[in-house]
């Protein structure tokens, strides 16, 4: 009985936050009231007629941490799966640029959040920070990778294209989230092939 109650728990807190991330992604991390988060709790459990559980007290860390499990389930992870190469890069961007759409979320929560918390100093933008950290790295090791495979120049420099891809997706959600630009998403996919294509290995050229 002691087991099924901790499980209970436990999905109860999963729901929360993913009740939390939602709210967060349309109203801000300053924006959300924990008197409402914790009316939604109470509803929750007296539903399901589970036992008492409030991730809120731990602060919003736990909120940023379920819009990163989320991020790493719907677009690392699967991109990741893709062969090496230039299809495991092109397969980031593509999981990426579907990313505000498959998340559930108001838009992309990571480009709000650093919006919001750029000059908060506090472990919460450290959070956020060392997540966008570790993507950037990603994208470098699929770079470096693609070296490897022979699909990239030995010349390319993987950070510097983390970098710029980085710079082409925020243009993307500037285009599409605020300018409701038609063709920003068309403009995101030019811009990648651009810099695909001064990635690519040259054809050795026939003797």
């Amino acid at each position: 009985m002691t087991t099924i109650l901790l499980r209970k728990g436990a999905l109860t807190r999963q729901a929360i936050l993913e009740h939390a991330a939602r709210m967060a992604s349309r109203v801000g991390l300053e924006g959300l009231t924990p008197d409402e988060m914790r009316r939604h709790a109470a509803a929750y459990r007296d539903r399901h007629g589970i036992p008492a559980c409030d991730p809120l007290v731990e602060g919003v860390g736990p909120i940023l941490a379920e819009i990163r499990r989320r991020f790493v389930d719907t677009v690392v992870k699967p991109a990741l799966a893709a062969p090496r190469g230039e299809k495991r890069v092109r397969a980031l961007f593509e999981r990426w640029i579907e990313w505000p759409r498959s998340s559930g979320l108001a838009g992309c929560m990571f480009v709000a959040l650093a919006t919001e918390l750029d000059d908060q100093p506090g472990p919460v933008r450290e959070r956020l920070v060392q997540s966008q950290k570790d993507w950037l790295d990603v994208i470098a090791n699929c770079v470096r990778t693609a070296v490897v495979e022979g699909d990239f120049r030995k010349e390319v420099d993987p950070e510097q294209f983390a970098h710029e891809l980085y710079g082409i997706m925020l243009a993307n959600h500037h285009a599409v989230r605020l300018l409701r630009d038609r063709k920003g998403v068309e403009r995101t996919r030019r811009g990648f092939e651009r810099l695909l294509e001064d990635a690519r290995a040259r054809p050795k050229a026939r003797s």
